[in-house]
């Protein structure tokens, strides 16, 4: 089967409807993914499902008697059921051992420690170090410290945290072939250890070689400072959306000169995104995870010298590739929910834009539960958009008869446009927005029955 083009049927519009009362879209980030043509080859997250019917198991916690127990999603493409967790871990202190992988290929993610699969020197992190609201529910990250401390007693007060697993046999890129990472982190938690990263990484956990590696790095390093001209302070102080790819963190493809064209991502919540076809390019974009569009960081070639790329398939997660085997973890940061991804090639930008629109729609921060669906009808039967007549198409149903409206809003909130407005029988309907007079990016198409929203959905609107 061929790939589909860009502004393919139903490629151009994420479609974020049948919201659930978890506060979960019923397309997850892997869907999205799956059906551009770029399937998750793992898929993390301690806070939410990443697939629409994903409702399995997102983490394992363990308590100081050392009994463990997975925390499942609330329903299927919903929020974590951090009740769970609270009611298994009172009065005892409770560490997250595994994070699972939610693409069915088996690459779940252990701590590198004693008593774990891959064995190290870390700890697995503590569960209860940051809890949030996400589209109404309460879940909890995964946090991860760098850098063992001991008080003036002797105590043990901070203990390095890290997750690994071995994937080269479980789908993960290798050698040059194409692969993207995303994750959601956080602009408020990191330091300039080496290196809170989520990807791919060595089997061996040594660092091998230049292109061995290839994830996303999270922090305030600038590693290449040494250099006269890399003045990383041109974008403040970061942390800095940068490229893992071994025997160095990439802010572009030069060692010399820094990329002005990076940003500080201070953000609560953060998105940072990494792209690498192996061979030719390397993508990097960031952006606020709660509202926004991603902001272009990188496009351009690999590092000379790192081209073809050598992948080797194992993933790191809050370290980097050369730990933590016989050594300790020395970064910071923190991990809501991540992807790897390949395929034939790296995913579009519109693909991009659609994984955006749906981290934000998942509500990050937000005490409000995400629109829900009503018992009077059902989600739209499709929703897309049509670069060449430059409109979009929303077929719906209803149960019974009611008074309809159908609006667009941008990225903003305001509305650019309302399109239906009035009473609609039972039975199916279409209708379409004419978007000639719209400016290229993302709108949401919101659909209300009898003054109560229904449903939301994504149109990404391109030339």
């Amino acid at each position: 089967m061929s790939k589909p083009s860009e502004f393919g049927i139903l490629l151009s519009i994420v479609l974020a409807s049948g919201i659930g009362e978890t506060g979960m879209a019923a397309n997850g980030p892997c869907d999205i993914y799956q059906t551009a043509g770029n399937p998750c080859t793992a898929a993390h997250s301690t806070v939410r499902a990443l697939y629409g019917a994903y409702s399995g198991k997102l983490y394992q916690v363990r308590r100081t008697d050392n009994t463990t127990k997975d925390i499942m999603t609330l329903s299927a493409g919903g929020a974590a059921d951090a009740a769970a967790q609270d009611s298994f871990c009172t009065a005892s202190t409770c560490v997250i051992t595994k994070v699972y992988d939610q693409s069915g290929k088996g690459n779940d993610l252990q701590f590198q420690g004693s008593g774990s699969t891959p064995g190290g020197h870390d700890y697995p992190s503590t569960a209860t170090k940051e809890s949030l609201m996400l589209g109404g529910h309460k879940v909890y990250s995964l946090w991860i410290d760098g850098t063992e401390t001991t008080s003036a007693a002797g105590s043990t007060t901070n203990q390095p945290n890290s997750y690994w697993v071995n994937g080269s046999g479980n789908g993960i890129p290798l050698g040059s072939s194409p692969e993207a990472i995303y994750m959601v982190t956080s602009g408020t938690h990191y330091n300039n250890g080496c290196c809170f990263d989520y990807g791919n990484s060595e089997t061996s956990r040594t660092a091998v070689g230049a292109g061995h590696m290839d994830a996303i790095y999270f922090g305030s390093s600038c590693w290449f400072s040494s250099n006269a001209n890399y003045k990383c302070s041109e974008s403040g102080s970061g942390p800095w959306v940068q490229a893992d790819i071994e025997y160095g963190l990439f802010a572009s493809n030069s060692q010399t000169t820094w990329n002005a064209s990076e940003v500080s991502e201070t953000s609560k919540y953060v998105t940072a995104m990494e792209k690498n076809n192996g061979t030719t390019q390397l993508v990097l974009k960031g952006g606020n995870a709660q509202s926004g569009s991603l902001t272009p960081l990188y496009s351009g070639s690999l590092p000379a010298g790192w081209n073809p790329m050598h992948k080797e398939g194992a993933i790191v997660l809050g370290s980097g590739g050369d730990c933590c085997n016989t050594n300790q973890n020395m970064s910071a940061g923190t991990f809501y929910e991540g992807a790897i991804v390949g395929g034939s090639s790296i995913p579009t930008d519109a693909t991009d834009n659609a994984i955006q629109a749906n981290i934000v729609s998942a509500g990050y921060g937000s005490s409000a539960t995400a629109i829900s669906n009503r018992s009077t009808g059902k989600a739209p039967t499709f929703l897309r958009y049509d670069p060449v007549t430059r409109s979009a198409s929303v077929g719906y149903t209803l149960e019974t008869p009611g008074y309809v409206r159908l609006r667009v809003v941008d990225l903003q909130g305001r509305e650019v446009s309302s399109f239906v407005d009035g009473m609609a029988s039972t039975g199916s309907h279409v209708a379409t927005w004419d978007a000639k007079n719209a400016r290229s990016g993302l709108y949401y198409v919101v659909m209300s029955v009898d003054g109560s929203t229904r449903w939301t959905g994504s149109v990404l609107v391109s030339r």
